[in-house]
């Protein structure tokens, strides 16, 4: 009511003074970037402090829902509440509460966001023996617009570290993924000779992925090449194939003994990855002069080896389990094949191979037999297989990463 001087009651003035106040000092602490608890703190302040409540119970929805306050009431009353199931029927302020579950509860005041609910406040009037309304009915809604106020500007805060920890780890992977390619031989380093000539492709699902080819001169006349694929996928994955990368450079030799070797790599892994992952491996070692390729194949992909020539392809078994697989290799077979006439050796992970065609069904070795029995040079034999499967295009059933090492020998 207006005084007949034309002018609000003084403690209608001084109130309305105070919530003024009090939105200019929250707008000014959240301008200030001050964090949650002081955020909150204020908050409570603001309603305990100014306008007399002596029970505030707040709870948020970020990811999920949450209790932010609890001030005076039971800790067991927070706990005993389901948000979903007890709260999300408010759409209104309700001043009258009647519900058992909430008997210490004198009023409960959604607070909405686009329509829909945010956050919930739960008071108890101070004054609760006194008779007829309470007093703090007239507050509600001011106590509804500075709840949403601080709410938001919480929400915001948690979206802007999420942002900032999402932005943090892009960049991680980005780094790993860069060094990971470093890992990989890029194919301006890959033999083109006269005696022997090497091609590669590796197109990773995610930024970073577990598949892993090499080629290695190994002595004058001897080289060394393998594809490998770590089981599962992700930053775990690529940090187990970068290490098995290291050993295996290490370990790999002209006159290593290849079943020693993938015992010794059977060994680093089931270690490195406390038999959580293992690795699919085939590795070859091919002499340049006798045209003898000694190969153990550690339940990969059977690569295909064709004659260019005739056209004829076949493939190269398993020789043992995977790497990892096992505490300890119960057998590992190397196997020798002495290459006649034109030849190509085609590697490739289960990327490629397990890759869906129109009707459901795997590829399998079908997109390198179609694409390599022919004299063509290996560049473009690979860049016809990609062309026609879409995997540089994004081919939607694309599941895994997908890897090829094409060897040729004239």
């Amino acid at each position: 009511m207006v005084t007949r001087e034309g002018r609000l009651p003084k403690d209608r003035l001084k109130m309305s003074k105070f919530k003024l106040d009090a939105l200019l000092d929250i707008t000014l602490s959240i301008n200030a970037n001050l964090p949650t608890d002081k955020l909150v703190r204020k908050y409570e302040s603001i309603l305990r402090d100014e306008l007399g409540i002596g029970k505030i119970l707040l709870f948020k929805y970020g990811e999920q829902w949450e209790s932010l306050l609890n001030s005076g009431f039971p800790a067991t009353l927070s706990q005993s509440i389901d948000v979903e199931k007890d709260l999300l029927c408010f759409r209104e302020i309700q001043t009258e509460v009647v519900q058992k579950h909430f008997r210490s509860v004198d009023f409960i005041i959604p607070v909405l966001h686009n329509n829909e609910p945010s956050a919930y406040v739960l008071i108890g009037d101070i004054d609760e023996e006194g008779e007829g309304m309470s007093p703090l009915i007239k507050h509600l809604h001011f106590i509804q617009t500075i709840s949403g106020i601080i709410v938001v500007a919480i929400e915001n805060q948690r979206l802007f570290r999420e942002s900032l920890k999402q932005e943090a780890l892009r960049r991680e992977l980005e780094l790993a993924a860069r060094m990971q390619m470093m890992l990989i031989p890029d194919n301006t380093r890959l033999p083109s000779g006269d005696t022997i000539r090497a091609r590669g492709f590796y197109y990773p699902h995610y930024e970073v992925g577990g598949d892993y080819y090499d080629f290695m001169p190994l002595s004058e006349n001897v080289v060394g090449f393998c594809i490998a694929d770590v089981s599962g996928k992700g930053m775990s994955a690529a940090l187990l194939m970068s290490n098995f990368q290291a050993s295996l450079r290490a370990l790999f030799t002209a006159d290593a003994n290849l079943g020693d070797l993938i015992r010794k790599l059977n060994d680093l892994v089931v270690t490195n990855s406390a038999g959580e992952r293992f690795i699919t491996l085939f590795i070859a070692r091919y002499d340049l002069k006798t045209r003898v390729l000694e190969y153990v194949n550690a339940a990969h992909n059977p690569p295909v080896i064709i004659n260019t020539v005739t056209g004829q392809s076949s493939v190269l078994r398993q020789s043992c389990v995977g790497v990892g697989m096992l505490d300890e290799m119960p057998w590992v077979r190397t196997d020798h094949l002495t290459l006649k006439g034109s030849t190509k050796i085609i590697c490739y992970t289960d990327g490629l191979s397990e890759l869906k065609d129109d009707g459901g069904k795997d590829l399998g070795i079908s997109p390198v037999v179609k694409h390599f029995p022919n004299e063509m040079p290996l560049a473009e034999n690979i860049e016809a297989l990609i062309r026609d499967i879409g995997i540089s295009n994004g081919n939607p059933r694309l599941f895994d990463d997908v890897s090829i090492l094409a060897i040729e020998i004239p």
